[in-house]
């Protein structure tokens, strides 16, 4: 106990050092130009929340027994998941927009947006075995192919669909050609500087892509040619089915636009995983001289994760512009790939279920926890709620880091572990 005790003081005294100048010193604006505000009681929660998290920790992993349950676990969580969760995700997915709210189900478009894109990785990451920390790249390609032939080609959303996951394979599979002998750390470095030189050329090619500014009036999509607008003519929504026009029945349509990309995503990736190719991808993660040495082709199977991967996170880039009707550079930073990643890692790697949970807990848990404290600020005329809620956008990436410290000494394998062989004798 005393040992513990030790460990968790010493813990909370790193956090001083950390938290007081990131979240105890402020800089604000005051009467004569920026002034220093501190903030010791946000930074003393921490710290106390550091001594209690690591004490938890030290009691959880000296329990007696701890061996037993974790192996029973183990074997019981992913199939109980697996067999009820998924069903009730599902329904309450397709239900969502029969609350008649549109916080909701703009809450929900962000969320699966995530998962979509969690899925995408997790075939680069999960099933493959490849670190990529710069899967925002072909997020940004499919969003700016599809603005950049709307803008100078007149072309639609469902035509551009397509052609922009094929896009961002095709830069999946430029991507793949350097990093075929790369493994570990030296991926992942090769894979970060990839997105930002994308970035940066997003930013500088400005004739292109008109630079910071961005590309504006980007065409929303349409249903079997039919727009949605405030209008009542022929060609609309409203004037075609005799409705009364409203803003949210565009809304909802785009929310199960990108519900169906996701189940697209998810559904080529469980039959992936089932044919050979899928296979080699799980040969490749668990040993890459063993996938070689029973004679796999490494560069065709890497080259296949890339794009593959690439070609959803197109499809999700392409949605995002169209939804958003505008798109800059700065949509695509690092922070969204670490998101994108620590999702995957949260959920587990290789794992469907866990990948949809987590951008659930992280994304949609976050957001409605900004909300709740803002609704608790206004209510109760606390200023030290409403500010906690204008801050907590900012501490996004500690709130992943933290979580991501607990599930590895918690669950290491993330919520619902997915590496599990696909063929496997008995």
């Amino acid at each position: 106990m005393m040992a513990a005790l030790r460990d968790a003081f010493l813990s909370a005294v790193i956090a001083l050092g950390l938290f007081v100048p990131m979240v105890g010193l402020v800089l604000d604006n005051g009467d004569r130009g920026l002034v220093l505000r501190g903030r010791p009681i946000a930074a003393a929660v921490l710290v106390g929340l550091v001594f209690v998290g690591r004490l938890v920790m030290h009691l959880w992993a000296d329990r007696p027994g701890k061996e037993a349950r974790t192996i029973r676990a183990s074997k019981i969580v992913p199939k109980a998941a697996n067999r009820f969760v998924a069903p009730i995700l599902l329904a309450a997915a397709v239900l969502l927009p029969l609350t008649g709210s549109r916080y909701y189900v703009d809450l929900g478009t962000l969320v699966l947006t995530y998962v979509m894109l969690g899925w995408g990785l997790n075939i680069v990451v999960g099933l493959a075995g490849l670190l990529d920390l710069g899967y925002v790249a072909f997020y940004a390609v499919g969003a700016y192919s599809y603005a950049l032939l709307a803008e100078h080609f007149g072309l639609g959303f469902w035509i551009c669909l397509p052609l922009a996951g094929i896009m961002a394979a095709f830069w999946g599979v430029l991507l793949g050609f350097p990093v075929l002998r790369l493994r570990g750390d030296y991926l992942a470095i090769v894979t970060l500087a990839f997105g930002e030189i994308i970035r940066v050329l997003l930013i500088n090619w400005v004739s292109l892509t008109h630079g910071p500014n961005g590309i504006t009036d980007i065409p929303r999509p349409t249903l079997f040619g039919l727009r949605f607008s405030m209008d009542d003519g022929d060609d609309t929504v409203a004037g075609f089915f005799g409705i009364e026009a409203e803003t949210i029945h565009r809304v909802i349509f785009l929310y199960y636009l990108i519900l169906a990309l996701a189940l697209l995503t998810n559904w080529v990736t469980l039959r992936l995983r089932r044919l050979p190719l899928g296979r080699a991808w799980e040969a490749l993660r668990e040993d890459e001289i063993a996938c070689r040495s029973l004679g796999i082709n490494v560069t065709t199977t890497k080259l296949t994760a890339f794009a593959t991967g690439a070609m959803f996170a197109g499809f999700a880039g392409a949605f995002f512009a169209t939804r958003q009707a505008f798109i800059s550079p700065e949509s695509f930073t690092f922070i969204e790939s670490a998101t994108v990643l620590a999702i995957v890692v949260l959920g587990g790697l290789g794992s469907q279920l866990g990948v949809a949970l987590a951008a659930l807990v992280m994304v949609g848990g976050l957001e409605m926890l900004r909300d709740l404290l803002s609704t608790v600020g206004e209510q109760m005329g606390s200023e030290w709620f409403s500010g906690l809620a204008g801050d907590l956008p900012t501490y996004r990436m500690l709130i992943f880091g933290l979580a991501l410290v607990v599930m590895m000494v918690l669950r290491p394998r993330g919520l619902v572990s997915g590496r599990t062989a696909t063929a496997e004798m008995r």
